[in-house]
């Protein structure tokens, strides 16, 4: 700990320290003047000796001129008239009635051997807390009640357990031997970081090798006033805040992953957050169609359910500009409504639900755009503070904010009742909680249980349940006629080997 200075004064004979005399280092004072944020000593004097030494350590921390750059580029930004947006070009999207069946069987066996290749990673965005599910465990660990009681983690790691396997027995068909591991890259904030290190630790990796699982932390930003003036969370702390599920491209970038990418051959990432109970990981047909298009990022995309649903939709930003993402908020109600006379669709129809494809390349470019541009989106909150909760802003980056980046994007349209059970509010709420996920996961597998050839009696209405097929079992309802045909499962269960 650093000592305190200590101003001495001759008085009877002695020499008296007084530590509230002691000025803050100068040197980072000036610094802190230099971009106006010298108010972050301003209770200095009434501050014991670690606290000082906690304060100047946190500011030290800070990379102020990187932060000074983001604030001021954010707030200047903030309301400037944006370009004018048009409908995506129908041929920028695969629909669902489109494709053939060869397509599709194609696309299939192309991502399998790019996966066998190691040419694939996973990247799981988890720096969120389960705060409005009613958990201060990572979102990851929720249990939404299924039969098997897997957690969101573990659905995910045996998804990836079963892609490898199916790209191994490509290989194998193929003549080959072997098949590659599937590195899973996990970006945690400092709130989840160690809980969810922990809680793989304690499931021995779900069945997966540990050194293919990596964890790396998003970054915090300063909260700012609306003067851009840091809030103190408390005397001798700055409140920050993580700076959105965008930060895993200076993340990447900081932690030196991207290269870390490059050594081990990967050529093509699949980013997707980690509150989707039906998320598709490492999904081979959506792999290969973005191969097969040869483009830099591409998104699976849902069609709106209806004009107001509360979803970001995908739009082109000016005249033939890129495709880039619109929050609904910002979406005039007559554009959200207007339809396409030739399709009958809603003209901005292709809502954004984080399921992304990026070639390494592109997320080079990005971390190193996104990084020179310093634009955050500004999050307007109560932000508890020396004050009680002062009205200021959290500085976000979000995950779409690269797609303006991309000379090329394609979208790959899938249906969400197969691959979109999001999970965000607790039980009781009226949508997105554990328990409508759940009945998602249970619906699906039921149909794939009766396709396969399976029957189900239940003594509960089936509405309200169904059967859950273990990951390892089936990833997207293959392989299931030898387990299911002629067979009777009681509902509700889980349907393993």
């Amino acid at each position: 700990m650093r000592e305190p200075t200590v101003v001495g004064t001759e008085s009877n004979g002695g020499s008296v320290g007084s530590i509230a005399q002691s000025p803050p280092p100068q040197a980072l004072l000036e610094r802190l003047k230099d971009y106006g944020q010298e108010d972050a000593f301003a209770l200095w004097d009434e501050l014991s000796p670690d606290e000082r030494d906690h304060l100047v350590k946190d500011i030290e921390r800070l990379d102020l001129p990187r932060v000074d750059r983001i604030i001021r580029c954010s707030l200047r930004s903030q309301g400037l008239p944006v370009a004018a947006i048009e409908p995506v070009p129908e041929r920028s999207v695969s629909t669902v009635e489109e494709r053939t069946m060869d397509e599709r069987e194609r696309w299939w066996k192309m991502g399998l051997k790019a996966i066998s290749d190691g040419k694939l990673a996973v990247l799981l965005l988890s720096g969120g807390q389960g705060t409005r599910l009613g958990s201060s465990d990572p979102k990851g660990c929720v249990n939404i009640g299924l039969p098997s009681g897997k957690s969101l983690f573990q659905l995910q790691a045996e998804r990836i357990l079963c892609v490898q396997r199916l790209a191994a027995q490509v290989t194998s068909e193929g003549g080959g031997s072997g098949s590659a591991a599937i590195h899973w890259y996990i970006m945690t904030s400092p709130f989840t970081d160690d809980a969810t290190r922990k809680y793989f630790e304690g499931h021995k990796y779900f069945g997966l090798e540990s050194d293919q699982v990596t964890f790396f932390q998003q970054g915090t930003i300063p909260c700012v006033s609306k003067d851009g003036r840091f809030i103190m969370e408390t005397p001798y702390k700055v409140a920050k805040a993580p700076d959105g599920n965008g930060g895993v491209y200076s993340a990447l970038k900081s932690s030196k992953l991207l290269e870390d990418m490059a050594t081990r051959g990967i050529k093509y990432i699949d980013c997707y957050g980690v509150d989707n109970a039906l998320v598709r990981v490492a999904d081979p047909t959506f792999l290969g169609y973005f191969i097969d298009k040869g483009v830099s990022a591409g998104a699976k995309v849902v069609r709106k359910a209806y004009p107001q649903e509360k979803v970001g939709v995908f739009v082109r930003r000016g005249k033939g500009g890129p495709l880039t993402v619109v929050e609904y908020s910002e979406l005039d109600p007559s554009l959200a409504s207007a339809i396409n006379q030739e399709t009958g669709r809603l003209r901005f129809c292709w809502s954004n639900v984080c399921l992304h494809m990026f070639t390494l390349d592109f997320l080079n470019q990005v971390a190193n755009g996104l990084e020179k541009d310093s634009v955050y989106h500004l999050a307007e909150k109560k932000i508890p503070s020396i004050h009680g909760q002062t009205v200021g802003f959290k500085l976000e980056q979000f995950i779409f904010d690269a797609f303006p980046y991309a000379p090329s994007t394609a979208l790959f349209e899938v249906l969400r009742e197969e691959e979109f059970a999001p999970v965000k509010n607790a039980n009781g709420s009226n949508f997105d909680t554990p328990d409508s996920a759940r009945l998602l996961v249970l619906r699906l597998h039921t149909r794939w249980v009766i396709a396969a050839g399976g029957f189900l009696t239940h003594s509960v209405p089936l509405y309200a349940t169904g059967v859950e097929v273990s990951p390892l079992c089936s990833y997207a309802g293959e392989n299931l006629e030898a387990i299911c045909r002629g067979r009777t499962f009681h509902a509700p269960c889980e349907i393993g080997f």
